[in-house]
């Protein structure tokens, strides 16, 4: 009876030295996982908030710029365009 109780006692210890080896190596995995994403993440060509807005206000007054232009050019065009009368 003595010798069924320990050897039940040493499958528990067997069983939870491995949960906790286990736990270790997932712990491991995902810390090289979070690693190895840093690296790829940080190897990308992102930019800034403050670059976007920049650009996106560059964008928004060339567009401007661009409609006042056709607006001066078909201006210029329906002054030159002969008469039919």
């Amino acid at each position: 009876m003595q010798t069924e109780n320990k050897i039940f006692g040493d499958l528990a210890k067997l069983f939870n030295g491995a949960a906790g080896t286990l736990a270790g190596v997932g712990r491991e995995a995902e810390a090289g996982a979070r690693d190895r994403m840093r690296e790829w993440v940080g190897g990308l060509d992102f930019v800034s908030r403050d670059e976007f807005e920049a650009v996106k206000a560059m964008a928004a007054a060339a567009r401007d710029e661009n409609d006042a232009l056709r607006a001066r050019l078909d201006a210029l065009e329906a002054a030159n365009k002969p008469q039919n009368g």
